[in-house]
């Protein structure tokens, strides 16, 4: 009884441990997270405006599913609750890893921020080669490549380097998290839709379906921050 019942909330568990632990970090007083809040739900919220539609519709394809097993069974447009939750606690989990980085160490990626830029930009292009009859591949990194471009355009690539470090960061508790998701399953994934290529059991394209949700998410953040005389207009480099 005990393991049925923690196999129902397994999802919602991982979901607040990941956003719980950062939301009682976020008063420390070098990095002050909370300050970000006014610039960081905005940004959550335009994510969610992308990956949202995205996720009901791959599910409703068969592109990727949930498995009930694992689940509350509280759905919300054909999506479980959990998932809605996910979209919340991993942005809010890496911007903080953002504002730790930036807040301790600056920019030790500075001098290769133009190669971050370029080596995410040249391996979208290959993977969308070798992926583009398959759903999965061909719309990240489509909508992958898309936004680096319109990062360079607007802020060139001046906050390459601290994404990219943010972002391998990130990969760990994010491998650990999607490692539970995909190998018990309480995601599974129509590999006929993806490249069928593993990490451990994480598909290769979710470290890629991330970095785009959290462009999306930073680009927001940017944008209001720039609108509030937080970033200097003149800022693209």
């Amino acid at each position: 009884m005990i393991f049925e019942w923690t196999g129902r909330y397994t999802y919602l568990i991982l979901d607040l441990l990941t956003l719980v632990s950062t939301i009682a970090l976020s008063f420390d007083k070098k990095v002050a997270f909370y300050k970000q809040w006014p610039y960081l739900f905005p940004g959550i919220l335009a994510g969610m405006i992308v990956f949202i539609p995205w996720d009901i519709i791959f599910t409703l394809h068969g592109i990727w599913g949930f498995n009930p097993a694992y689940l509350t069974g509280i759905y919300l447009w054909h999506l479980p609750i959990e998932e809605w939750l996910f979209f919340i606690a991993v942005p809010y989990a890496s911007v903080f890893i953002y504002a730790c980085l930036e807040a301790y160490f600056g920019d030790p990626m500075r001098r290769i921020q133009t190669l971050v830029w370029w080596f995410w930009l040249g391996l979208s292009f290959l993977c969308l080669v070798f992926g583009y009859k398959q759903w999965y591949p061909l719309i990240t990194f489509s909508l992958l490549m898309a936004a680096l471009l319109l990062h360079r355009w607007i802020w060139g690539t001046q906050f390459m380097g601290r994404l990219g470090l943010m972002w391998l960061i990130h990969l760990i508790p994010f491998f650990a998290v999607n490692g539970v998701l995909t190998a018990l399953p309480i995601v599974w994934y129509n590999n006929s839709e993806n490249l069928n290529v593993r990490l451990g059991s994480v598909p290769f394209e979710d470290a890629f379906y991330s970095l785009l949700l959290l462009l999306i998410v930073f680009g927001t953040m940017f944008g209001l921050k720039q609108k509030k005389g937080q970033l200097p207009l003149n800022s693209k480099k």
